[in-house]
């Protein structure tokens, strides 16, 4: 099957597998896996913040993220079309306390100009700001990424009224490829930045949370309280650590073949594709009188797994486990499906 339901689908590669057969251990909930200790050192590093947080789901970061810097009653500012909002089973509402002020977007970039007059200080009628989020890449704009001064101006307006910034990177790598940016750049401004191994990068499982030393150690009795304790995790992390080192460099071959489908799809009748900047292609179907899910069973049956997002739109998301001819293969498919 060529798979572009997502990126998450990726197999862990053979070096990977080898670190984690070979992966030194030890009971992480004591602190004492010298694999995670060196992940989360190397993370911090790249991220060029104090500390990080070796979690196994970006839902998990991001709901640490955003527990760590908010109180229980505030407003978390977002885009309406927010990964934190839509695909993450309300976390912010269920287990931080906090309340959505969302913000329709074009393509998912959120500006200063936009959430201004409704950053709220403490009132006695109102929830007052906790937090700002930003996703970067915003996943269901297309993989979108954030120009560097929107992301600056945004954090030096918030900060200046005491707000803090939080970044959903769930493909942080994949914004620094484009924006030819390294990820400390990219992330020099926001409190806390949460990014997936376990996506384009190809770890088996994992994700990060850095921010400041003494809100990551908060963030460690949550990510217990969450169930994260995982104990001998070294042998993720080892596939993580490669994943960090290694994965990065292969990211523009995803983004050349996302742009070939892209290229590929608007090419045909009654397809719309949004941008295309990086591994994310969102693409609407309605204009050749067609629906997502029945386009998904029939691709199926020809070895072609994707996904509608909804009753318009459909997902295709490269990864370094298809090839650009898998591509081609795919586009065909579709191609001969919607002249049928």
């Amino acid at each position: 099957m060529i798979d572009l339901r997502s990126d998450t689908v990726t197999r862990p590669t053979p070096a990977m597998r080898q670190a984690m057969f070979e992966a030194e251990v030890g009971d992480d909930v004591y602190g004492e896996d010298p694999t995670v200790n060196r992940l989360e050192q190397r993370a911090a590093e790249i991220a060029g913040k104090e500390a990080a947080l070796f979690v196994p789901t970006g839902t998990m970061g991001n709901t640490i993220g955003l527990q760590i810097l908010t109180e229980h009653g505030q407003e978390v500012i977002c885009d309406s079309r927010a990964h934190l909002l839509d695909w993450e089973l309300s976390m912010l509402a269920w287990f931080s306390g906090c309340l959505v002020r969302a913000i329709p977007t074009e393509y998912g970039i959120l500006t200063w100009d936009d959430m201004k007059e409704l950053v709220k200080p403490v009132g006695p009628h109102w929830a007052p700001t906790g937090a700002i989020e930003i996703e970067n890449t915003h996943n269901m704009a297309g993989g979108r990424v954030y120009p560097q001064e929107i992301i600056d101006d945004i954090c030096d307006h918030a900060h200046e009224l005491g707000v803090p910034v939080h970044m959903d990177g769930a493909r942080l790598f994949n914004a620094a490829e484009t924006a030819g940016l390294p990820v400390s750049r990219i992330v020099a401004k926001v409190d806390t930045v949460m990014f997936c191994l376990s996506k384009a990068l190809g770890a088996p499982a994992g994700s990060m949370l850095a921010g400041p030393r003494k809100l990551i150690a908060k963030g460690r009795l949550l990510r217990k309280r969450l169930g994260g304790g995982m104990r001998q995790s070294g042998i993720l992390a080892a596939a993580g650590l490669i994943a960090l080192e290694e994965s990065p460099k292969a990211l523009s071959v995803d983004h050349a073949n996302a742009r070939y489908i892209g290229e590929r799809l608007a090419a045909m009748e009654g397809i719309h594709v949004n941008p295309v900047e990086t591994n994310i292609v969102i693409f609407d179907v309605s204009g050749a009188c067609r629906v997502p899910r029945e386009l998904s069973v029939v691709l199926k049956v020809r070895g072609v797994l994707m996904n509608g997002v909804n009753d318009k739109l459909m997902r295709a998301v490269t990864h370094y486990d298809v090839t650009r001819e898998q591509c081609a293969e795919a586009m065909d498919a579709l191609e001969q499906v919607l002249r049928s």
